[in-house]
Order: C-alpha cells, then sequence, then structure tokens
C-alpha cells in the first residue's frame, strides 16, 4: 500500500493538541431525543483500508530500536536489564515491559495486532527519519484476524454504558481497544523489584512471603514494598501504556478529518466475554470465578494472547521462566544477536546481566505465593485488564453545522473526502 501522506506531513502537531475533541456524530447516526434530535441524511459509511491503518499505526505501529535505560546505580556498570522488547511502538510502557496488545473490530471482522515482539521494521535514516508507508505495512503484516464480523455487543445496556449506546460499535464504525496482560506486567515488577533490592510484603494477609528470609544472600529481605501498592501501581502503569496508545489515536484522528474519541464506557466483563448473554458473547476470553470474588477474572484465549499465569502455564515458575526467556532469549532486547541502534549493537546487549537460578526462584517463590493465597495471579488485580476504547468514524459535518458555531471541527474534517476519497 502507497499513499501521498504529505496532508499527514503538514499537519501541525500544535493544531493536532488544540483540535482535540470527542466528535461523536456520524454518517448514519441518530439522536431520536432532546435537544440535539437530528436523524443523518447521509448513509453509514466505514472507512477505507489506508485511513483504517494509518490510524491503527498511530496507536501501536513499531517505532524501530528501544534504546534502552541505559544505567542503573545499584548494579553499574552492567546496562540496566528492565526491558521486555527490544524495538518499541508509538506508545510508551513502563520500563519498556510491554505487556499489552491492540484488538479491534469493524464491519469485516474482530482483529488482533500482535507487534508487541517484532522486531525493528527499520532502520532510522540519519536525520532520524522512519518510512511511514514501510511502518504501516509492517504492522499490517502483525493483523491476525480472531473472528468474523462485527465483535458481538449489542450497543445496548448493560454492554455499553447508557450514553453511549447510540453511538458505540454500530455499523461503519471502527472500534479499537488496547488489553494488557496485568500478570505479565506485574512478574516483571517484581523483577525489577528483586533488582533494585526489594521484596514483597503481603499487607492483606499482615504477613512476610513465606520462605523469603532464604534469600537473605541476594537481596535486602526487610527492604519490603506492599503487595497491594505494587499490584496497584503495575496496574496504573499499564493503564497509561494503553491510554496513551488511544491518545496518539485521538491526534490522528484530527489529522486525518476523522470523528471519534477516546472513553472508557463499555462494560469490560461483557467485551471479554463474561456477560452470558447469548447476543453478546464479545471476545469469548477465558475466565473463573469464585464465590469470594466480585468479578471474573479473565486468563485469555489461547493462541490469541493469554495471560502470563496459571492455567496457561502448570505455575508460576513457568511463567516468570517465560518472562525471563522474553528478555535474554532470541530476539529478546538483553540476546547478544538480537540488532539495536548502537554501533556495537552485540556488545551493548550482552552487558546487562542475565537473570540468573537464584532470581528467577526468588521472583517464582513470590509470584507463586500470590497465585496460592488468592487464588489467582495477580492477587488483588485483574490477570488481564481492559481500560480505555477509541472509535473512529466519517464525521456528519451536517450535524455540526445545524447546532454549533464554526469552529466545531477543523479544516482536515472539511476537505477529508477530497483529500482521502476523491
Amino acid at each position: 500500500m502507497t499513499y501521498d501522506y504529505s496532508q499527514l506531513n503538514s499537519f501541525s502537531l500544535l493544531e493536532a493538541l488544540l483540535g482535540r475533541r470527542s466528535r461523536r456524530f456520524f454518517m448514519g447516526a441518530e439522536i431520536p431525543d432532546g435537544v440535539l434530535t437530528y436523524k443523518s441524511k447521509h448513509e453509514h459509511k466505514p472507512l477505507h483500508e489506508v485511513e483504517k491503518y494509518i490510524l491503527l499505526a498511530a496507536m501501536t505501529g513499531n517505532t524501530s530500536w528501544h534504546h534502552m535505560i541505559m544505567r542503573a546505580k545499584p548494579y553499574a556498570p552492567t546496562l540496566s536489564n528492565y526491558s521486555g522488547a527490544a524495538s518499541g511502538r508509538i506508545f510508551p510502557s513502563a520500563a519498556g515491559f510491554h505487556t499489552s496488545k491492540v484488538f479491534f473490530t469493524d464491519d469485516t471482522g474482530v482483529y488482533v495486532i500482535d507487534n508487541r515482539d517484532a522486531g525493528a521494521f527499520d532502520e532510522r535514516d540519519a536525520d532520524g527519519k522512519l518510512d511511514f508507508d514501510k511502518l504501516v505495512e509492517a504492522m499490517k503484516s502483525d493483523v491476525k484476524k480472531i473472528q468474523d464480523g462485527r465483535l458481538q455487543l449489542p450497543p445496548e445496556t448493560p454492554f455499553i454504558e447508557a450514553h453511549n449506546t447510540w453511538v458505540v460499535n454500530h455499523p461503519s464504525t471502527l472500534l479499537v481497544f488496547p488489553i494488557g496482560d496485568l500478570a505479565q506486567h506485574v512478574i516483571f515488577g517484581l523483577c525489577y523489584m528483586l533488582q533494585n533490592n526489594y521484596v514483597l510484603y503481603d499487607d492483606v494477609n499482615k504477613c512476610d512471603i513465606p520462605g523469603i528470609e532464604d534469600f537473605k544472600d541476594i537481596v535486602d529481605t526487610s527492604n519490603v514494598w506492599p503487595l497491594t501498592f505494587v499490584e496497584q501501581l503495575s496496574m496504573g502503569e499499564l493503564a497509561t501504556e494503553m491510554s496513551t496508545s488511544c491518545y496518539a489515536g485521538t491526534l490522528m484522528l484530527n489529522a486525518l478529518g476523522l470523528g471519534g474519541w477516546m472513553f472508557d464506557g463499555v462494560d469490560p466483563f461483557s467485551i471479554l466475554g463474561a456477560s452470558e448473554d447469548d447476543k453478546a458473547p464479545g471476545l469469548k476470553f477465558d475466565y473463573t470465578m469464585k464465590e469470594d470474588w466480585t468479578y471474573p477474572n479473565f486468563t485469555g484465549l489461547k493462541g490469541v494472547m493469554e495471560a502470563t499465569c496459571p492455567p496457561n502455564y502448570p505455575n508460576m515458575r513457568a511463567a516468570v521462566e517465560f518472562v525471563v526467556n522474553r528478555k535474554f532469549g532470541k530476539g529478546g532486547p538483553y540476546h547478544p544477536e538480537t540488532p539495536g541502534p548502537w554501533k556495537d549493537s552485540e556488545k551493548v546487549r550482552r552487558a546487562a546481566r542475565v537473570h540468573d537460578e537464584r532470581f528467577i526462584e526468588c521472583v517464582s517463590l513470590q509470584a507463586q505465593y500470590i497465585f496460592d493465597t488468592f487464588g489467582k495471579f495477580p492477587g488483588t488485580v485483574p490477570s488481564l485488564y481492559i481500560l480505555t476504547y477509541l472509535q473512529a468514524h466519517h464525521i456528519d459535518l451536517d450535524f455540526y453545522d445545524e447546532f454549533f458555531k464554526p469552529g466545531s471541527y477543523l479544516q482536515t474534517h472539511k476537505e477529508h473526502w477530497k483529500k482521502w476519497h476523491e
């Protein structure tokens, strides 16, 4: 796919920032009552493939090699070794963990973009630039269809919040939503803690992790972080990662001249697959529910997205080993054969200290304690996490001309059909 991106190149960041508005009314939409009663005179107009993939690339595109975190005093001169991916994406991730994947649905199906561990699609030129057309093509190769037809999530309560039923997931719209592996994120957090001389304390049951005293040779076991703090911090970090992805999408909506907005007004349990209503199966993710739990805990869908915890792994030791292999195995950020942005990338990547057996045992002990004590991992927050969504659609200018003063949309919206369809 090739396209003239001159409009995107000339659209200023300042205009994108100041022009950010939720523009919900799309071609084919209707508000049936109230002060803004209006029925669109246009038919539903789905996004063209070019528009769709440019927007998706803006939300999760690969941005070449991650520069890594270069130094941490406690274990200098070895290279800081927190990160989970060797290349970066459009949005930042805490310490380069990158534990989320982006899903989307339109009239053609439901898809996942699995580029979390993809190597850099291209090298930057001498001016630090990348070829956006190549970026889009690289991302498209990581798109996997998981369902035919639009996601089965009717635009009605309780699946979608009342103020969004008239607009969300209707025909012609594109709905994009990152999902995070919070279980994996917490494992990365436990590794980070041990690298910085911290271990967990169970502040729910007011006790140390049994057996943690056996690791006094590698960590000060009296130097603790509370379990609930660690898990809430991890959830906050992951929420930021996913929300930044959606925010980048809102800026690209302005550049493209599309309508839409980012929001959280969809029931997360329904979209993941726990509505127990045949008309709203959602993503059909596996989950468990126990009598003393308030909410179901989702663990994913085989071959699509699997939380890094049981039942996808026999125990938490196996889950920790997966994370360690992601970091240090082939293609990982600390494997000497993984290319990189440095003049001597092998030397730089080799400078990281590999997690040894004692390190893995200590992290696994803490992770297994959480699973055994709470019946899931993490113990007090979900294994898989979803929060923010972005919807994109073709804005109906007639509605805004009817009710709003001039300036409710940008020049890019006025020129959209001429620029992108004619």
